[in-house]
């Protein structure tokens, strides 16, 4: 017997932070009875349904994937723009580990292993993410060391393990930036910038913990290896 939202997340069919949403929603069944109960265990065995939908346990599948500008980072859409999920040829119900903004590009992770996400979405685990942001200006060496140092937002310091400036065009009053952070708030790159008074013209996530997007073009993907997965069920353990 496991913990209903693990179960639902080995799945496959989300993460388990989705799963207990569903759970509080009154959205998940098992056997016939509504659970809303997050404490509540079941097993494979047990007739499970969530949001109308029987699940089953699948094989895992781990995708990285050199995100486009132009898609979302989520399995749905209201607004029925382009999904990342689109771009992967699979038939497991795949979804992304964490979120890149609608005109980021770069690296993300897409798998319907829900423990996995799990880990590398806890804030405790500190899976470092790098960045190259370009922009609006050139930034100043004040800045640069108020950046490293560390910035405030929404009342929450965010402080880079590591920023470079790697170009700066005075001619075009525009520069490159290199940052590294552990944490993952919704447009948080973006809006440490914002509060130092710059905005981001373009924003590419290059790394995320050991994983490099090298040399992947735009829309391209590939499975992860056996060491690689078993590398990140290592961030598990920090």
């Amino acid at each position: 017997m496991e913990r209903l939202q693990k179960i639902i997340a080995e799945s496959g069919f989300c993460s388990r932070r989705k799963a207990e949403e569903y759970i509080k929603s009154g959205l998940v069944y098992v056997n016939g009875e509504k659970i809303t109960e997050l404490g509540t265990k079941a097993s494979f065995g047990d007739y499970i349904e969530v949001d109308g939908e029987s699940i089953t346990r699948e094989d895992k599948v781990y995708y990285l994937l050199n995100k486009p500008r132009g898609y979302v980072s989520t399995v749905s859409d209201e607004l029925n723009r382009k999904k990342i999920t689109d771009l992967i040829d699979t038939d497991k119900r795949i979804y992304p580990v964490g979120r890149l903004d609608y005109d980021t590009t770069g690296l993300i992770i897409l798998t319907n292993d829900g423990e996995l996400a799990n880990i590398l979405m806890h804030p405790s685990r500190g899976v470092e993410k790098t960045y190259v942001a370009k922009l609006n200006k050139a930034m100043t060496p004040k800045d640069q060391m108020i950046l490293k140092s560390g910035v405030s937002v929404d009342g929450i310091k965010c402080i880079p393990t590591r920023v470079k400036v790697r170009d700066v065009d005075y001619n075009k009053d525009t520069c490159i930036v290199e940052i590294s952070i552990v944490e993952g708030r919704n447009h948080i790159i973006k809006n440490v910038f914002l509060t130092l008074g710059y905005l981001v013209d373009k924003l590419t996530r290059v790394e995320y913990g050991f994983l490099k997007l090298d040399n992947m073009k735009s829309g391209e993907y590939r499975e992860l290896s056996i060491k690689e997965v078993k590398k990140l069920y290592e961030y598990k353990n920090q």
